[in-house]
């Protein structure tokens, strides 16, 4: 059934003159599925949407990706958030549960819980009741997940509750291309699941663009679906991704400045000629990079406009020297289909992931087809 967005918080609800907002193009993660799709098309998909969709909505990408298989959380509030507004697809809680409360909770919410640890073991041995679950092999990222050498046995536990079990792993370095870490824990999962009959999933994005062989019976994409690039040296428009989130705010005032003139706090910039300098309004209070160094581009009135000084709360300054079209009012697209979020994240030393996830609950929301 479709799913039903929960009421907007009411600062988001709002309308404002100014601020930042998030316009999210649920074509374009549509698109981005697709693309999915064209990678491993044998495989089903199990679209990842934890931390609110990586920042783009919950339940409003819920909707827009119907065509996955299944959907994967980190939190219970989130499957929760999922089945209120109406989503009927299988959930899977990638952490799993923790004690008896949560394994209740899990099971009157229909989910699939990933198994990872011992004490996982007994709960689900204690509870004794049947449900999905995916037991997940550390082959080598050492964060989550049970040593090939214990699988046997935690498997075997397992069989005893459901038959129901896929066999998981993650991998540290698949953004890496020909990464020899990466072939090892390709290696150490065949070692131990070559000879079962349950079905697996090792591909995240990356392992669904570079690593063919980790395609399995399930992959589960995050970042891709959402338009940044998982690879390192390979960027989203060379994958046909198409961004998802447009991050834009407006210019606020306008100053024409004097060599030697400082701008922001620190007067950590020096005009060294004279220019013209355009206030944007946003700031790290919505998600804007505070780190974002002097240089990082900004597209204001359809040009790119360095960022100089530091970047505040709620303001940051551009130089508009070379673009004289641009007034107040203008617009100002802090990332988009013009400026990729990766480039930002490489400006400010961070990630795509951080920025997306980052942005913050003032920040009003557009979803457009």
């Amino acid at each position: 059934m479709p799913i039903q967005a929960p009421i907007i918080d009411a600062v988001r609800a709002t309308a404002s003159s100014t601020g930042v907002r998030a316009r999210i193009d649920l074509s374009a993660l549509r698109h981005n599925l697709a693309r999915v799709h064209d990678f491993c098309p044998d495989a089903k998909v199990m679209a990842v949407i934890k931390a609110n969709a990586y920042g783009h909505g919950l339940c409003e990408v819920a909707t827009a990706l119907s065509a996955a298989d299944a959907f994967a959380v980190a939190r219970i509030e989130e499957a929760s958030a999922l089945r209120d507004a109406g989503c009927d697809k299988p959930l899977l809680l990638l952490e799993g549960v923790h004690d008896d409360l949560a394994l209740a909770q899990a099971r009157d919410l229909d989910l699939a819980c990933v198994v990872h640890a011992p004490h996982q073991l007994v709960l689900f041995e204690q509870a004794n009741q049947a449900m999905p679950l995916w037991l997940k092999v550390d082959t080598g990222m050492h964060r989550l997940g049970f040593a090939p050498r214990d699988v046997k046995d935690a498997l075997s536990r397992l069989r005893a509750i459901t038959d129901d079990i896929v066999l998981m792993s993650h991998f540290a370095c698949a953004d890496e291309s020909g990464s020899e870490a990466t072939r090892h824990q390709l290696q150490q999962f065949d070692s131990v699941t070559d000879t079962l009959t349950y079905p697996t999933s090792l591909a995240n994005s990356a392992g669904i663009v570079a690593w063919p062989d980790a395609h399995r019976d399930w992959v589960r994409p995050g970042i891709m679906l959402y338009g940044a690039s998982p690879l390192l040296d390979i960027s989203a428009d060379m994958l046909d991704l198409q961004p998802v989130m447009e991050l834009h705010s407006e210019l606020i005032a306008i100053h024409d400045l004097q060599a030697g003139d400082t701008v922001g706090y620190g007067a950590a910039y020096v005009c060294d000629r004279v220019q013209r300098i355009g206030v944007v309004a946003a700031g790290y209070a919505d998600g804007y990079p505070r780190h974002a160094p002097s240089g990082t581009p900004v597209w204001v009135a359809g040009q790119r406009a360095p960022l100089v000084g530091r970047v505040s709360m709620d303001m940051i300054t551009v130089d508009l020297s070379d673009i004289s079209d641009a007034d107040i009012g203008s617009s100002a697209v802090l990332w988009g289909r013009d400026l990729p979020v990766d480039e930002i994240a490489q400006c400010a030393g961070t990630i795509a992931y951080d920025l997306l996830c980052g942005v913050t609950a003032r920040v009003q929301y557009e979803f457009v087809d």
